[in-house]
């Protein structure tokens, strides 16, 4: 049997709260072993319960997501934390990230994206919703580096841009080895051959570069 990832729900919204019980329990994945309704609730479940995964809003009673996280990192040193909420301002998902979170999903999103997240975040990558990367990585690559990878992605083969662009909207390995029938290793081999070609070091570069040359489409 499977071992079923055990996910803290925190989030002052009881039926969204309901909603991603149900979403999650319908996988066969997930297993909701608490509910929180506000920041303190949320720590003291976290301390209790050592969740696989928290789903943790930021706007709470008594104490928001941005406040609880620092200390949710030292409580639950083995868990990931992955942001669930309605601000798409670019000051949050810094803060959060820089804090120590490990994703950062907008509740519009959808239920598929959801999902691609956490299990992203589970196998240890970090997820920033493809709408919102752009802004993220806005400084995090001088516009020189770019000037010559356009054509070095043409030299790329279709298996390698296959790859690197899944790579960019967030799949994990695992996921792309799947869905493209090869094994994890081999797209490990595309990925790390292609990012060497372009002269990128991290998925953040990746991203933005994907994105400025219109290989990929922010939301």
């Amino acid at each position: 049997m499977n071992h079923l990832a055990r996910v803290l729900l925190a989030d002052d919204h009881a039926v969204l709260r309901a909603g991603l019980r149900l979403l999650l329990t319908s996988t066969n994945e997930y297993e909701v072993i608490g509910e929180a309704s506000s920041g303190t609730e949320t720590l003291a479940l976290a301390e209790q319960l050592q969740p696989d995964l928290i789903l943790l809003d930021l706007s709470m009673p008594a104490l928001g997501g941005l406040d609880v996280l620092p200390t949710l990192r030292k409580l639950v040193p083995a868990g990931r934390i992955l942001i669930l909420t309605m601000h798409d301002d670019p000051q949050y998902l810094r803060q959060a990230l820089k804090q120590g979170a490990s994703g950062y999903v907008l509740k519009k999103a959808a239920d598929a994206e959801l999902l691609s997240a956490m299990r992203a975040v589970l196998h240890g990558d970090v997820y920033v919703q493809p709408s919102m990367t752009r802004i993220l990585l806005e400084d995090m690559l001088p516009e020189s580096q770019l000037a010559d990878k356009e054509d070095a992605w043409s030299s790329l083969s279709d298996r390698e841009q296959e790859v690197l662009k899944m790579v960019a909207l967030g799949h994990t390995s695992a996921e792309i080895a799947e869905q493209l029938s090869l094994s994890a290793k081999t797209v490990e081999t595309y990925r790390a051959r292609g990012m060497e070609k372009l002269g990128l070091r991290t998925r953040a570069a990746l991203v933005r570069f994907v994105l400025q040359e219109g290989i990929i489409k922010g939301n």
